[in-house]
């Protein structure tokens, strides 16, 4: 069977270890590697097929879970699993809830990964550990992540863009757009939000996690 996988972390030995046990198990076709969002981002554009992208939550351009939101919304169909050192069971929870296929922690082995990865393959869902995950305890926060996923996948980008500060001429070229088509986009996205101001909707987005940022300046 042909598989292709996608590393995003900006850890090159964590990199490494990863890429050996997909090696070992799996005899991938392509293993590709991106050290920052930026990268990543270019590479995803030029991959072909990707079976299974391993996402860490923090790297140079970005951090918390707005990287697997912006991914999500650019790529619907394309299977992420979060691998991260921060595994409590809240941001497991949203990760799921935002489209990721399955969460490992850095800390397990060898053989937790393998089993994580053919489950994921094979369609299914994992999470390490037997953790029950329940339901959003937050009100507000539930709330906010309705909000999120019912954002169309381009005003997802929109938002995301938000964080970095750009102005409608900038997001117009970035998304390649009218400044027009910004504006309604922007509009729609503090409706949908319940926000009435760019500011407003970044700090509502900061409540999903003291790490949570929407994408960096810093590509």
């Amino acid at each position: 069977m042909s598989v292709n996988f996608i590393i995003a972390d900006d850890h090159p030995l964590f990199r490494g270890a990863l890429r050996q046990i997909l090696q070992d198990g799996f005899q991938p076709d392509t293993i590709a590697e991106a050290d920052s969002y930026q990268q990543l981002q270019d590479v995803v554009a030029k991959a072909q097929d990707i079976d299974l992208l391993f996402l860490d939550l923090t790297m140079p351009g970005v951090s918390g879970l707005s990287g697997l939101i912006n991914l999500k919304a650019q790529y619907p169909e394309l299977p992420v699993m979060i691998v991260s050192a921060t595994d409590d069971v809240a941001t497991i929870r949203r990760a799921m809830e935002f489209g990721a296929s399955g969460f490992v922690s850095k800390s397990a082995g060898m053989e937790e990964i393998g089993l994580a990865v053919r489950t994921v393959l094979a369609g299914g869902e994992w999470i390490s550990g037997d953790l029950e995950l329940g339901a959003e305890n937050d009100e507000e926060i539930a709330d906010l992540i309705t909000r999120i996923r019912a954002l169309t996948p381009q005003q997802t980008r929109v938002l995301s863009m938000l964080g970095q500060g750009l102005l409608n001429k900038q997001l117009a070229y970035e998304l390649n757009i009218s400044e027009a088509t910004v504006k309604a986009h922007v509009s729609a996205v503090l409706q949908k939000l319940g926000v009435d101001s760019r500011t407003q909707a970044v700090i509502l987005l900061s409540r999903l996690g003291s790490g949570f940022t929407l994408l960096d300046t810093a590509h």
